[in-house]
């Protein structure tokens, strides 16, 4: 088995990675189209993936250039002659649509990593016209399901499975080095945020970043008047060219709370920060699943918005808390219960942990995909 991979990065998108990895150790010949230079590479070609250096993202911002690597794109297809098409991203997706057309023989798989573009109407209507008959499709999670069925996409081309990660990292006992790193006092209630910062899309109609961190800022200002002891900790930086975002937030974390609010950047050490939250936050906008599973995995309390992919794992009542997004008043109520109950919160922590564990190890995850392979090619055997 023979299968493409297109994704539109070399330095993120490890969850990608991590899936290619185990298709090869189950003995799929897997190939991947990416950008040279990545931080990802050498890991990649030590796994024994066979790498391609192409850019084949849709080329929005240079619309001159789409014909060429259109062309590039095909001629790589027709060179390695794949059973599959296994594209991770919308902008490699609608690019092999438009290289190869409508009627091409070789199945597309689209696994959708999130519904933001299912979200616009723009973006939906472009990426269901350039469907054809050989296309087909992995949700990530049950809400972008939803979205295809709501489009009359047939079941049997359309899966679902998550992205899923090294479990066993997570199973090592860590201490936690935030309060001793920052000198934070026993008794701080600490609200932890995990995520780069996404400057808002004007074509999107966005005002605000896609993480929420204005959110989370208006929601600890409200709580500081009556727990005092809180800080606000925010780990991640700019995303892509979003520094002049990421310089705002700043600033406007620090005139609405003051040292109530720490910024530490982007941080290859989050694991050890996990354990001194007192509760972790994920106030998107619009997600897949996102941090949550990360703070599930690390058994801390988790608040997240109710949109996307978090109510696949956080269960009110069960496993977290859910909130409306861009709502800090029903975000700063959910925190305050949250550390004023901490016994409750702990338990549920434990039982999200549990569910992460099962639904987002990677070796189960693959296996599943690897099934979703052998029924598109046995169905386009029948066809």
């Amino acid at each position: 088995m023979r299968i493409l991979h297109l994704v539109k990065t070399s330095t993120g998108a490890r969850w990608a990675f991590l899936q290619m990895r185990e298709l090869r150790r189950m003995g799929v010949e897997v190939h991947v189209a990416l950008p040279p230079r990545g931080l990802l590479i050498p890991q990649y070609k030590a796994e024994g993936i066979t790498t391609h250096f192409l850019n084949c993202d849709l080329p929005i911002r240079q619309p001159w250039t789409s014909f060429m690597v259109f062309y590039k794109l095909k001629r790589l297809i027709q060179d390695i002659n794949p059973d599959l098409i296994h594209s991770h991203f919308v902008g490699t997706t609608l690019t092999t649509r438009l290289a190869l057309g409508r009627a091409h023989p070789i199945p597309r798989l689209f696994q959708v990593p999130g519904p933001l573009h299912l979200e616009h109407t723009f973006f939906r209507n472009l990426e269901f016209s350039l469907a054809g008959t050989n296309d087909y499709w992995i949700a990530s999670c049950e809400a972008t399901k939803k979205h295809y069925l709501k489009e009359s996409i047939p079941c049997s081309r359309l899966f679902l499975s998550y992205y899923g990660t090294e479990i066993e990292r997570f199973f090592e006992p860590r201490l936690g080095k935030l309060r001793r790193e920052i000198g934070i006092h026993r008794n701080t209630k600490v609200v932890g945020m995990v995520a780069f910062m996404y400057a808002p899309k004007w074509y999107l109609g966005q005002k605000q970043g896609l993480k929420g961190h204005e959110d989370l800022i208006d929601a600890l200002t409200l709580i500081a008047p009556r727990i005092p002891n809180i800080l606000g900790i925010f780990v991640g930086g700019a995303w892509d060219k979003a520094k002049r975002y990421e310089k705002q937030i700043y600033a406007y974390g620090k005139k609405q709370l003051g040292e109530r609010a720490v910024f530490l950047g982007t941080r290859n050490d989050v694991l050890d920060l996990y354990p001194d939250f007192d509760v972790a936050v994920h106030p998107s906008h619009s997600e897949n699943v996102g941090g949550t599973v990360e703070s599930f995995l690390m058994g801390i309390p988790t608040i997240a918005t109710n949109v996307g992919g978090h109510p696949d794992l956080v269960i009110p009542g069960i496993t977290g808390w859910l909130v409306p997004p861009s709502s800090p008043e029903k975000l700063a109520e959910a925190i305050i219960e949250v550390l004023r109950q901490p016994e409750k919160a702990h338990q549920m922590a434990l039982q999200g942990q549990k569910l992460a564990r099962h639904l987002f190890d990677v070796t189960r995850t693959s296996k599943e995909i690897y099934e979703i392979y052998q029924r598109i090619l046995n169905n386009n055997l029948m066809n």
